[in-house]
């Protein structure tokens, strides 16, 4: 695509027109200083320091524009109210002295340096590192093959008597009605016959799910959990009756999940196990959610944390309150207790060994390094270990006060509390946290404790091979999810008169379809960034393909994700799909603003100050004849809102093509749809924008939409302020990001390092 840049026809008259504006001095009189100018024009609305003033221009004067960016920013918009009266020579001044004083990078790292801060763990990576604590003593899960389904042994008995199987095979579900019959009359003679299911369920989201259980007959559900069954329902009603339970599980993992089931005089026979997980709609669990291998369970936290500080654009643990001490206190009650009723499997020793005790204190001390993520000096083993376990006391006291003491310890609260330089277990508590938002596992602890984690390419090498884990499937999801501000969809439900058939399920389905591009596109050897933008195809399973009129395959399965190539034209990337589509549209109509907001901040990489004042839109307010796209244009005339609305408009009406539910379309209001606009880009060169691909073009080239995707994933990824790694670390990053074919596994690799390195000597780090 080319863009269309607009350019005044000579030269002669741009410079003409800035020569008429210049305001004129009188002979000897002095212009003033680019310092007065901005106290006297400028300093109102940002504040004396560029800090901003609360109700005019909230957030600091920083950015990162270049001079002469910013000089025709200045000379084009300010003062909003006066666009006039800073020109020329005055504007080139004002910008000198707020791009030297405040603005620029250079600036603020001489005003403010910025530092890597002691930080304590996150929400989520104190839920994952206690979960990955217990998961060290129970074992590691084996990978996940591609399989789908539970094992199911099927028996022409009411019991589950091994001489009775007759069917063995996977069921790609639990969704049988079989009536009055039985599961075929070859095998199951008379009415009297039983199943069992065992394999894994496979969670996408962190979050509660509730479980049903549906049947007439006797069933037990086990999750997470070999000894007591989540939904116990072995006492048969006869009547078809739902059995419900809620289980609060971590996103990126797999759970051990069995069913028990068995039909004996009851008139009819059916069995379904259905689930309603985060975000998701109510229905028979997916294949694509089970699989037929053997896991271990996953020790899950319920104690509630108050929310992490997110006033900087991403979570990070930097508020201590009362309330999260109190948190951690309960959650270290509640891990104490689990371990004490499990203590002799963790522990590997029965009630009755005569060395029990030395086998417990021998779990207790391996617990308190793993969880110190590090040896235990003499000192830390005799206080926090040996000396819990007092001469006639029960061992399980012993046992709950180790635990209670490690996991309230700063040594496990905080991330980096030692202030020296890192030795080689800082740095796979680095490398770990970073891609997986947990602890280091025993082979980076393994290689610490050899000394093998002190060069970049022993850090690198590490960083690839914890890629491998499905730990950091589910950390690159979630920095999507907050890139994409799916977090933030609460409901997308719309007017069922205006769009029939726009239900819970197809909504859950849009939100999977998103999930299994997002991994497609990150997951596969090319790990292209740029097909994010552009890829001309979606997921769909039958339902999906129903609704958005695509002919879905007939030899997949009805609940298979399928790839479907689109026309270029119609779609392109993760800026057409249609659950953001949807999610950046009001319940009738679509909404240019929000979704021009969205692609603003998110995919351009511009940065939006607050409206001035808040205009809610009302349709009523309308004529009743006038497109989407008129109603905005009229909404945001006046000249307070063009600031940003000259921004914000044209990526908005480039999806005008996409109705509230993402379908494309080509009227509004039985008025042909105009998607072109005119954009100017933030070093003032204007291209015109005719629909998303466009805007999706422009995007993977630009420097500072690039530079917006990677500070976003530095963040997440290392939880600190980028600048606190080196003025010029975003530049290398990018630099390393187009050397790789903006490869995001690698990207992801090499900020995981420049954290790990932080603060090594340089000899260190490029010893070979």
């Amino acid at each position: 695509m080319k863009f269309v840049r607009l350019m005044p026809n000579l030269a002669t008259v741009f410079v003409a027109g800035l020569l008429l504006k210049q305001p004129l001095l009188l002979a000897g009189e002095k212009r003033p200083a680019g310092r007065d100018i901005y106290r006297q024009q400028c300093a109102s609305c940002h504040g004396r320091n560029g800090q901003g003033v609360e109700g005019k221009y909230d957030s600091a004067l920083h950015g990162d524009r270049s001079l002469e960016s910013l000089i025709r920013y200045v000379q084009r918009n300010m003062p909003e109210d006066d666009p006039d009266k800073c020109v020329g020579e005055d504007a080139a001044a004002v910008s000198r002295y707020i791009y030297d004083a405040f603005y620029s990078r250079e600036a603020r790292l001489r005003n403010n340096p910025p530092r890597v801060e002691l930080v304590r763990l996150t929400n989520r990576q104190y839920v994952n590192t206690v979960a990955d604590l217990l998961k060290h003593f129970t074992g590691s899960d084996a990978p996940i093959k591609e399989e789908r389904g539970l094992r199911a042994t099927y028996y022409n008995a009411k019991d589950f008597n091994r001489d009775r199987r007759v069917i063995e095979r996977v069921d790609r579900q639990i969704d049988f009605d079989y009536g009055e019959g039985t599961p075929d009359t070859e095998h199951f003679p008379t009415n009297q016959f039983s199943m069992q299911w065992r394999g894994s369920l496979i969670a996408e989201e962190t979050g509660d799910y509730e479980f049903i259980l549906k049947t007439p007959n006797g069933a037990r559900l086990w999750v997470n959990d070999d000894q007591e069954p989540l939904i116990d329902a072995w006492v048969a009603s006869g009547e078809l009756t739902e059995h419900k339970a809620t289980l609060r599980l971590l996103g990126g993992r797999v759970y051990p999940l069995r069913v028990n089931y068995f039909k004996f005089k009851d008139r009819e026979a059916a069995i379904s196990l259905q689930w309603k997980p985060p975000h998701g709609a109510r229905q028979p669990i997916p294949a694509r959610n089970l699989a037929p291998a053997n896991t271990t369970p996953t020790f899950v936290l319920s104690t509630p944390f108050p929310p992490d500080d997110s006033s900087v654009g991403y979570e990070r643990g930097v508020a201590v309150s009362r309330a999260w001490d109190e948190a951690t206190t309960q959650a270290a009650i509640e891990t104490a207790n689990h371990v004490v009723k499990n203590l002799d499997r963790l522990s590997r020793s029965k009630p009755e060994d005569t060395n029990r005790q030395a086998k417990v204190e021998s779990f207790c001390a391996e617990f308190v390094a793993a969880a110190f993520r590090r040896p235990l000096t003499e000192d830390q083993r005799r206080t926090v270990v040996s000396s819990q376990f007092k001469p006639g006391a029960a061992v399980e006291d012993g046992a709950k006060r180790v635990v209670l003491l490690a996991l309230k310890s700063p040594h496990f609260l905080y991330l980096g509390l030692d202030n020296r330089k890192p030795d080689d277990f800082e740095v796979a508590a680095r490398l770990s946290f970073g891609l997986w938002d947990s602890l280091p596992d025993s082979e980076l602890l393994k290689r610490a404790t050899a000394g093998e984690l002190r060069t970049r390419p022993q850090i690198t090498a590490q960083a690839q091979r914890l890629l491998g884990d499905p730990r950091a499937r589910a950390k690159l999801q979630y920095f999507f999810h907050h890139w994409l501000q799916m977090s933030h969809v609460d409901d997308l439900a719309k007017d069922d008169k205006l769009f029939p058939g726009f239900t819970p399920a197809i909504i859950a389905d849009l939100r999977t379809s998103l999930n299994v591009f997002l991994e497609d596109v990150a997951w596969n050897e090319a790990s292209d960034y740029r097909k994010l933008l552009l890829a001309d195809h979606l997921f769909v399973n039958q339902r999906l393909a129903q609704f958005y009129g695509l002919e879905f395959p007939q030899d997949a399965a009805a609940d298979d994700f399928v790839k479907m190539t689109l026309d270029a034209k119609e779609r392109s990337g993760v800026l057409t799909h249609p659950y953001l589509l949807a999610a950046f549209s009001y319940q009738k109509f679509t909404s240019p603003i929000h979704r021009g907001v969205f692609l603003t901040r998110n995919i351009v990489g511009r940065a939006l100050k607050p409206p001035p004042m808040a205009v809610a839109f009302i349709d009523t307010d309308f004529a009743p004849n006038l497109t989407m796209r008129e109603k905005v244009a009229e909404l945001t005339r006046p000249q307070a809102c063009q600031s940003c609305h000259s921004v914000i408009n044209p990526l908005g009406f480039s999806l005008e093509h996409y109705d509230a539910v993402g379908r494309f379309r080509t009227s509004d209001n039985e008025k042909p749809i105009n998607a072109v606009s005119d954009f100017t880009t933030d070093d003032g060169q204007t291209i015109r924008l005719a629909g998303a691909r466009d805007v999706a073009e422009f995007a993977t080239a630009s420097e500072q939409a690039q530079n917006g995707f990677i500070e976003q994933l530095f963040h997440q990824v290392v939880k600190q302020p980028m600048l606190a790694y080196g003025f010029d670390v975003k530049q290398r990053l990018r630099l390393s990001f187009i050397a790789s074919d903006f490869n995001i596994q690698k990207l992801l690799v090499e900020i995981a390092t420049i954290s790990a390195l932080h603060g090594v000597e340089k000899p260190m780090a490029q010893r070979q």
